[in-house]
């Protein structure tokens, strides 16, 4: 990805920032696209990443928008999605952010409890207007992914629980400005064993038999997303694998006739498309291994420190001798220990000045970015820009 031409060009730039391949989120978003049809329906995950930009591509190719706060409701619909692609997710809603999408006329809100209902059902009626909802129901599958980004168990806050469900369908009987449009779920993030999205299915059937026992069939199942992405071959393995994904519901989950699916994909989408990019600031000599310091940290990519997660990180200055390489832990310049990309890395000889990339992070990278330590606020970079 990075050849001799685009690192003399990217060299020239201050870091840290971000840089974006367009082309490969183009050709990613083809691949999505195709899988679209009048009964399957695609909805892209803003929190994966909000950037203008980004969106403006996104809602180009056809997809719709997956939002879980008021804002990306504004911003989906301010990047051109279809107010009637919109739904709005998340466990607490403020009525502000209800209202928002009430005025926008946004196709569906995914609730999560008897209360929030009740509120959405409230506030409808106040402004004269009637609220498609989805109930999203914890499954009790387990992702097998990290716990933090685990949503489809019981004790996770989300989700109702299906031994609720009658009663909850009970009390939508009487609030007269919601329309039951469909049933959501939502098992977890990153998931590359694609064996619990098997398992979502089974449990859907069963409760779609049940529904349709007691005539309250919804028009739409949404199985959320979760597909993970290959962040140790970000070349090699540059596009997700969305065909055995999609194959998976095609041949497991049961629709009844003019039922409609949806997904909601982010990380999957744009997570390849990003690297950021930084240069040494130092390099400290240790008594294990030598310290390799970056002037992107933790502010610009939390994940490592959030999530223990990997992202490959290239020495992407001049050439690569494996004679040269030595093991560092490379870190940022925030003052926390845990600010720190990766421990014992093999990498080529580096000195201050060299250009790295942190690969695979166009998602939850610059969208989890702070201003800790009084950071300025991460810059961004295109590829056809430059």
């Amino acid at each position: 990805m990075f050849d001799a031409q685009l690192v003399q060009k990217l060299t020239a730039l201050e870091t840290p920032f971000y840089y974006y391949d367009e082309a490969l989120l183009a050709k990613t978003l083809a691949i999505v696209s195709r899988h679209q049809s009048e009964k399957v329906h695609v909805h892209y995950a803003v929190k994966a990443n909000s950037n203008p930009r980004i969106l403006t591509q996104i809602s180009n190719s056809g997809l719709g928008a997956d939002c879980v706060s008021g804002n990306e409701v504004l911003a989906a619909i301010n990047a051109g999605f279809s107010a009637q692609k919109v739904v709005f997710a998340g466990v607490g809603k403020a009525d502000w952010e209800i209202k928002a999408a009430l005025e926008n006329d946004i196709y569906c809100f995914n609730c999560e409890s008897v209360q929030e209902l009740e509120v959405i059902n409230e506030i409808a009626a106040g402004m004269g207007k009637q609220a498609n909802i989805a109930l999203r129901l914890n499954p009790s599958v387990n992702a097998n992914t990290h716990h933090y980004i685990t949503t489809g168990l019981e004790e996770n806050k989300f989700g109702i629980a299906l031994y609720d469900l009658e009663a909850v369908l009970e009390k939508l009987q009487v609030l007269k400005n919601l329309k039951f449009k469909g049933i959501h779920f939502h098992i977890g993030s990153q998931i590359t064993d694609l064996q619990p999205f098997k398992e979502l299915c089974v449990k859907i059937n069963d409760l779609q038999k049940w529904l349709d026992e007691k005539r309250m069939l919804p028009e739409d199942v949404n199985v959320g997303g979760g597909l993970g992405v290959d962040y140790f071959n970000p070349d090699s393995a540059s596009i997700a694998d969305f065909e055995s994904y999609f194959s998976i519901f095609n041949s497991f989950l049961t629709l009844y006739p003019n039922q409609k699916l949806h997904f909601e994909l982010g990380r999957a989408i744009v997570a390849p498309c990003g690297s950021l990019i930084s240069k040494v600031l130092y390099v400290k000599p240790g008594r294990a291994v030598n310290f390799l310091i970056l002037d992107a940290g933790m502010t610009e990519l939390i994940r490592p420190a959030l999530y223990q997660a990997f992202h490959k990180i290239e020495h992407i200055s001049g050439q690569v001798s494996q004679a040269e390489l030595e093991k560092y832990d490379v870190v940022g310049p925030i003052c926390e220990s845990s600010d720190c990309f990766g421990k014992s890395v093999l990498l080529p000889h580096s000195k201050r000045g060299d250009l790295f990339a942190i690969r695979t992070a166009g998602a939850y990278g610059e969208v989890m970015s702070s201003g800790y330590n009084l950071r300025g606020p991460v810059k961004t970079v295109f590829s056809s820009n430059i």
